[in-house]
């Protein structure tokens, strides 16, 4: 099978707007924190930091819930 490379074409500021538009607020924001938590369970690998890895796991998966409803492709992992 041929596979073509095609080279990335960026996207002007106006359409993400205008995409950033149609996605709801909540949905946006649910984008963030679970981003965030992500970041911070990739942080917390010590024994020390169980705790700090705990809560974001739960913020995660509240993060997550709001995600999958609007769209289950939109979920994030945590790092491993």
């Amino acid at each position: 099978m041929i596979t073509l490379q095609l080279p990335s074409v960026p996207i002007p500021d106006a359409v993400v707007t205008l995409i950033g538009r149609q996605i709801p607020e909540h949905v946006l924001d649910a984008e963030i924190e679970a981003t965030t938590q992500a970041y911070v369970i990739g942080l917390c690998r010590k024994p020390e930091t169980a705790e700090a890895r705990e809560y974001a796991l739960a913020g995660l998966a509240r993060a997550n819930k709001t995600l999958a409803k609007f769209n289950p492709k939109l979920i994030v992992r945590g790092a491993r």
